[in-house]
């Protein structure tokens, strides 16, 4: 049986320590989403052109696929207060060779290296939903504990709002200001969440923390996490939950942004561009409300369950992308598959959450986003070639077969899904120490 609770979110609110980090990692988030769009509005204001545009926001993406994780990795074994002011020194080093390079009509070249440097930002995500998990875990908030996939819910909020703001937000001030001014709030935004998350130390996680219910819960099987000189591998070469969910994650990326490209070009086809803003807009509020509602329900199915079925759930809806031939068809399919966004990224994130061990949770975290965010970049680029051939319903065609990709591989790695993933062990010792 399954349960809805309208007031679920007070549990979540009311935990004081978690205040100081969320308004930090919405901060961090309203730059990180603003990165892309805003070198490209940056650069094609500025006169460059948008093949120059493109290349340089591509590399952003590029970077941050290789880098991201890494950092991540690093937090993991060293701590967040010890990495974060080095990784954010190198993505604002990176920034300010990018707005004095514009500024001064520097070389193209010189946006490269830019580019990479500003890769290294951390996972505003991953650092969040990692100190959310290890108080629940770690027994640290007094009180109603609040469940790990309502918080992951609340989060997903944070991310739509961050998401929907903030590129709106780069364009406007560089076209109303000047071509950097969007560029530069936006770092010193980040600079200012990153310091925020930094000194916010009592939630953040012990390095190599245990969770109290790890004597008691099942382990997940992995293959060996060391390497032969003692340092752990990385967590996508030793979990095979994170490398499956990686692979879900760049499918779900890659569809989106084939059907934002192909959307674009299907209203330009129409004469009427606005039809594609005006379906992205309704698409992201309907996503952020469907994830404000699946925050509510608490499912009684097992998590492996959940992400067999949220996955052939979005896979089936993005699938019928194939069938939009005229704009009431496209603002149908716009609006019906929003609802299958928001739960998928909330159950993949804490699937993510049941198969590796706390202390490895930031990793494992930035990995999954990684895949979005590869996913993302390459989307676009397949999709725009497809469109150029044979007309913008062929990019709805591609983007469509991508999507359905998703619960076909997701049946296909069933029993590993189910092996590795647990149940919610931990939320059932909580109460029963409430009890107590």
């Amino acid at each position: 049986m399954s349960s809805v609770n309208p007031g679920v979110y007070r549990s979540v609110i009311r935990v004081r320590q978690a205040y100081a980090f969320d308004i930090a990692g919405l901060l961090m988030r309203f730059y990180s989403y603003m990165m892309s769009i805003g070198t490209v509005t940056m650069l094609s204001l500025s006169g460059y052109s948008f093949m120059t545009s493109g290349i340089v926001a591509s590399v952003i993406s590029l970077s941050i696929f290789l880098l991201s994780p890494r950092v991540s990795k690093l937090v993991d074994e060293r701590g967040q207060s010890r990495v974060l002011p080095f990784a954010a020194a190198i993505v604002l080093a990176g920034l300010a060779l990018m707005l004095s390079n514009v500024a001064l009509k520097g070389p193209e070249w010189l946006f490269l290296p830019a580019a990479l440097l500003m890769g290294c930002i951390p996972n505003a995500q991953a650092l969040v939903r990692a100190r959310w998990t290890y108080l629940i875990r770690t027994g640290r908030i007094q009180g109603d504990v609040p469940s790990i996939r309502t918080v992951f819910s609340f989060e997903g909020i944070m991310d739509d709002i961050g998401f929907m703001l903030s590129p709106p937000f780069a364009i406007a001030m560089a076209s109303a200001i000047a071509p950097i001014a969007g560029l530069l709030i936006g770092g010193v935004v980040f600079a200012v969440g990153v310091t925020i998350m930094c000194l916010a130390k009592a939630s953040e996680p012990e390095v190599g923390w245990v969770a109290d219910e790890d004597d008691t819960a099942p382990a997940p099987v992995a293959e060996s996490g060391t390497s032969p000189r003692g340092r752990e591998k990385s967590i996508i070469r030793t979990s095979a939950v994170v490398r499956i969910l990686f692979v879900l994650m760049f499918l779900t990326g890659a569809f989106y942004g084939a059907f934002d490209t192909a959307g674009i070009a299907f209203a330009e086809d129409l004469g009427n561009p606005n039809i594609a803003g005006a379906a992205l807009m309704i698409s992201a509020v309907l996503s952020a409300t469907m994830g404000f509602v699946f925050g509510m329900i608490r499912l009684s199915i097992s998590m492996y369950k959940q992400v067999i079925i949220t996955a052939t759930v979005i896979g089936l809806a993005y699938g019928t992308q194939m069938l939009i031939a005229s704009e009431i068809a496209f603002y149908i399919v716009s609006a019906l598959a929003a609802f299958s966004y928001a739960p998928f990224l909330i159950v993949a994130n804490s699937a993510v959450e049941r198969a590796v061990p706390g202390k490895r949770l930031t990793e494992a975290i930035t990995w999954v986003n990684s895949g979005m965010t590869c996913g993302v970049a390459l989307g676009p680029s397949v999709a725009g070639f497809v469109i150029d051939l044979a007309g913008a319903t062929a990019g709805f065609d591609i983007g469509g077969c991508i999507a359905l990709m998703i619960p076909l591989i997701t049946f296909a790695c069933f029993r590993i899904i189910k092996r590795n993933v647990r149940d919610d062990a931990y939320e059932v010792m909580a109460a029963t120490k409430q009890e107590r």
